[in-house]
This record gives C-alpha cells, sequence and structure tokens, in this order.
C-alpha cells in the first residue's frame, strides 16, 4: 500500500470515481482530506457541496510539526477554503477563526453523543479514566509521569499513534501497575464502562490552534455518563463549564500540577459532589437528540 503523497493521491482518486458515479443530491467533505474529490465531482455534476470542517487540520500537531507537509496543506486550504462557502464546524471559537481568515460564515454542529441517563448506582469509582484516541498532543508526556504521586489508577481505553510511547512511558516511569491500557472498546461497552470511573479527564497539549480551540468527544462522553473530569481550560470547554460547572480546569499540565489537580478532585468531596451533579444537569441538554435538529435546519435551508 502507497504511503504519504502516494497514499492521499491513491485515495483521492479512488474517493473521486466513487463520488462520480454516487446517486446524490448533494455531497459533504469531512475536512481538507476529501475536500478535492468532492469539490470536482461536484463541479463536473453541478450539485451543491459541504464542508464539514471537525477540526483545523493544518494545525494538527502531526501536520504542523512538518513544515512541508504544512505548507503543502495550507495551499490546499487556501484553495479548498473559498470553494466551499457553505459548511459547519464543531465550535464557536474554530467558525469565527474561518470567518476572519477566509470570509466564510460556517454554522457549529457540534459532535454530541446520543443521550444516556446516568446510572443512578454508578459502581466502584476506584480508577481515573481517558477514553479515546492515544495521539500526539493529548498530554500523555506529562499525565502518566504525574500517576506516581495520583492516589488512584490511570485506565486508558483507545488506540493511536502514540500508544507504543505512552506505553514506555508508563515503564520508564515505573507506573505500569498504575496506567493500565485497556485497549479499544466499542461505544456501547464505553458507555457501561465509563460511569464507573471517578472521573474523566480531557487534555490538550496548547502546541497549535487545532488543540486550543477543540471541543472532544470524550469530553461529552464523560458528560452523558455523570462523571465530574478534569479538563483544559481552553475556550470551548471554558464557555461550557461556566455554565454548568461540571469539571475542574486547568492550565499548567505539569506532572506536579496535574497530580495535584486530579488528587484534589478525588478527595474533595464537596468540589466533587459539585461537578458530578453539573455534569448530570449538562446531560440533560448536551446530546445529539438536541444538536441534530441544527444540522437538519441546515441542510433544508441550503437545499431545495
Amino acid at each position: 500500500m502507497p504511503r504519504g503523497p502516494l497514499f492521499y493521491a491513491e485515495y483521492n482518486f479512488r474517493l473521486f470515481l466513487f463520488l462520480l458515479f454516487e446517486a446524490t443530491d448533494a455531497y459533504c467533505a469531512i475536512d481538507l482530506d476529501t475536500a478535492l474529490p468532492v469539490w470536482l465531482a461536484s463541479a463536473l455534476r453541478r450539485k451543491p457541496r459541504f464542508l464539514d470542517a471537525h477540526e483545523l487540520f493544518c494545525e494538527m500537531k502531526e501536520v504542523r510539526s512538518r513544515p512541508r507537509v504544512h505548507r503543502a496543506w495550507k495551499a490546499v486550504e487556501r484553495w479548498v477554503m473559498p470553494r466551499f462557502p457553505n459548511g459547519y464546524t464543531v465550535c464557536e471559537p474554530i467558525a469565527i477563526l474561518l470567518k476572519e481568515e477566509y470570509g466564510v460564515a460556517y454554522s457549529v454542529i457540534r459532535n454530541l453523543p446520543f443521550r444516556k441517563l446516568p446510572p443512578a448506582d454508578r459502581g466502584p469509582q476506584d480508577f481515573l479514566l481517558y477514553q479515546g484516541a492515544v495521539n500526539e498532543g493529548r498530554s500523555f508526556e506529562t499525565l502518566i509521569p504525574a500517576m506516581k504521586e495520583v492516589d488512584l489508577p490511570l485506565h486508558i481505553y483507545g488506540g493511536g499513534n502514540f500508544l507504543d510511547q505512552a506505553k514506555a512511558l508508563a515503564e520508564s516511569n515505573g507506573v505500569t501497575g498504575k496506567v493500565l491500557f485497556q485497549g479499544k472498546r466499542t461505544p456501547e461497552e464505553l458507555a457501561d464502562i465509563t460511569p464507573m470511573a471517578k472521573a474523566g479527564i480531557t487534555l490538550f497539549e496548547n502546541n497549535g490552534l487545532s488543540n486550543y480551540l477543540s471541543l472532544a468527544n470524550r469530553f461529552f462522553d464523560y458528560i452523558q455518563a455523570g462523571i465530574p473530569q478534569l479538563c483544559v481550560d481552553y475556550p470551548s470547554y471554558h464557555g461550557i463549564n461556566e455554565r454548568y460547572h461540571l469539571a475542574l480546569t486547568i492550565m499548567d499540565l505539569s506532572p506536579v500540577n496535574l497530580a495535584k489537580a486530579l488528587n484534589n478532585l478525588c478527595r474533595d468531596e464537596v468540589l466533587y459532589q459539585e461537578l458530578e451533579a453539573g455534569s448530570r444537569k449538562a446531560a440533560k441538554d448536551l446530546h445529539w437528540e438536541a444538536e441534530e435538529k441544527h444540522l437538519l435546519e441546515f441542510y433544508a435551508h441550503h437545499l431545495p
């Protein structure tokens, strides 16, 4: 299988051929890596096209840290965005940035989970939880060393491009008994596991706008499970937390500060109960059954 530029060239060619002959009323590209074949197929067939910009693709660490790759994708972005004047993104800060940089007025459609009723009995609550991609930029370099001083063990559910390095960090820091890599689970399995955790963890390094303006799926998964969480105090999370008070927020992601915050979250019963109540309150509002109405309204407005 080809890799690098050849992989994307083959992928885009195959996707274009598929789209060209697929019966459809409109096309929607998911981020920059599908935008070119969607644009070409929609132009040839004279069909409406939209862009789902669910992250700032060019600001991801995997792209930003490689100058040649970043320049290439930034060139694609500058060419693509004016040709996709209609679309949506995951949070207001990204929508504002796209408006300022490219003049496009994108709607905000958050990627929320389906509504679940948090269980009355949450189970043992004897571990901390990270669920989702074990990728670069998720602060494992400081979170794993911090676990040497944290009361509870950390269970990590997921796989990704930093998994091997994360396991090596656990071994080199002597915390293999406290940082447990549980592998991937289905959403249904995670829905049963997550409420049993004492708290969830949502961390991102502030190494680019993609992380700083993020709004992670796990943030809402913890909410639907009714559990408090430790979360970075970046704009999108800050706004939601101000309204519901469901997370202990943090900006200094050093091991010492992470350990102090996690122990405070678990030991302070008054704080914990306040955050738990806030999470349960937010769960009633922040779910897909409510958010999907905005998506349906978007397409009803733009399609005949």
